[in-house]
């Protein structure tokens, strides 16, 4: 407002001794600068939160953690009587703080029907739970909440399964003996960088992802509105802070739509599957809040080497790698490496990061890899890679 205040003073200064048409000139840059100006600086969502509906197959609940966390909690409870796990089954979706997507429900609702007890919540900030102060979204945080959350649940140690960012969390879980005390069984499924040495990593993904040969994702898109174009992307940049003045949090969430991830979902299926994607939500349940989801990666950037911590882990644990994956090879294999509780590895042909997808037959034999983990029988794939076979395995997976 400075500007343009400044600008239409210069405007009428330049003019005064002209004609009227002259006078109008120096006022046509203003009048497009002031057009553009707006087209950024006026939302157009909502600037307070906008939460997702309630699903229609599922209650949510809202539970208060400890830490102040509050979050959206869903159960399902097992539907086989003659098969029930003592257990209970906590699921950490991936992000970092998205919301649960459906793809993601039907996995946890088959493996109900196994007879598991099954859990999991959005982390804070994600689909239906309550936001932070942005400064207070860190994976500290989110390790935090998880042992805060096994607390609330108040059924002794929990197996766990933790996905993409959510593995992350387990992965720094295990880490610590304070959270990792919570915890009977630990699978890791593709997971992200674990810490600041981890995610400096470049080096070799897997096949080809369906990047660059999916059709484009169709529906309405933040970015194609200036305002939240140049926050985004500029964000994403590196040029604005999450907790820029900008736009708000809850307004980004508001604006942010699942057609914004882009390629972004097509790099969790193999090339093969380009053109039969599923839809992993809907638009009413898509929930991702992109500033928050900097933030917690920045933190795990910044943070030191767990490495020495994860040495003493004692939690048995398990670790998922997809044949297509299209995260850096080594964020698994670094934990393989230090990570000396680590039962068993199941690399699996013919998926890409998104391992249950309903897809053909890979939600059950997700699952079946899975439980037969958590009740310690024999593992429908081969034990591989080992760590002694990590080099080889980097050598020739590619």
């Amino acid at each position: 407002m400075t500007t343009l205040g400044i600008a239409t003073a210069a405007a009428l200064w330049w003019g005064r001794r002209g004609t009227w048409r002259t006078r109008l000139v120096p006022f046509l840059p203003v009048v497009v600068a002031a057009a553009l100006t707006a087209s950024v600086c006026i939302p157009t969502v909502p600037t307070t939160r906008r939460y997702p509906p309630a699903l229609p197959f599922i209650a949510t609940q809202h539970w208060r953690l400890a830490t102040g966390s509050q979050v959206a909690v869903y159960h399902y409870p097992p539907a086989n009587a003659g098969t029930r796990h003592p257990i209970p089954f906590v699921y950490l979706n991936g992000g970092p703080v998205r919301g649960i997507s459906e793809l993601d429900h039907r996995f946890l609702q088959l493996l109900a029907r196994q007879g598991y007890d099954v859990y999991t919540y959005e982390q804070a900030g994600g689909g239906r739970s309550d936001l932070l102060p942005m400064d207070q979204y860190t994976i500290s945080r989110s390790v935090r909440d998880l042992a805060a959350f096994v607390d609330r649940l108040g059924k002794g140690r929990v197996d766990i399964l933790g996905f993409s960012s959510g593995a992350v969390v387990l992965t720094r879980a295990l880490a610590d003996p304070r959270v990792a005390e919570r915890l009977h069984r630990a699978v890791i499924a593709e997971p992200g960088p674990m810490d600041g040495p981890t995610a400096h990593i470049t080096g070799h993904k897997g096949l080809p992802s369906a990047r660059g040969l999916a059709p484009a994702m169709t529906g309405p898109r933040s970015t194609h509105i200036p305002r939240y174009a140049a926050a985004f992307g500029l964000m994403r940049l590196g040029l604005l802070t999450p907790d820029t003045g900008l736009i708000g949090q809850a307004e980004g969430d508001n604006a942010f739509t699942a057609a914004d991830l882009g390629s972004d979902t097509a790099s969790g299926y193999c090339a093969r599957d380009a053109h039969r994607i599923p839809a992993e939500d809907t638009a009413q349940n898509f929930s991702f809040s992109p500033a928050a989801s900097l933030r917690v990666q920045q933190t795990v950037k910044d943070s030191p080497s767990i490495a020495p911590q994860l040495a003493h882990s004692r939690t048995p644990a398990m670790l998922m790698i997809a044949e297509c994956s299209s995260q850096v090879r080594q964020w698994a294999t670094v934990i393989l490496a230090n990570d000396p509780a680590i039962q068993r590895t199941q690399y699996i042909p013919g998926v890409g990061h998104h391992m249950w997808n309903g897809l053909d037959a890979n939600n059950d034999r997700a699952a079946a890899i899975v439980t037969a983990f958590l009740q310690d029988e024999p593992a429908p794939l081969p034990n591989y890679p080992t760590s002694a076979e990590i080099p080889a395995f980097l050598r020739d997976h590619k």
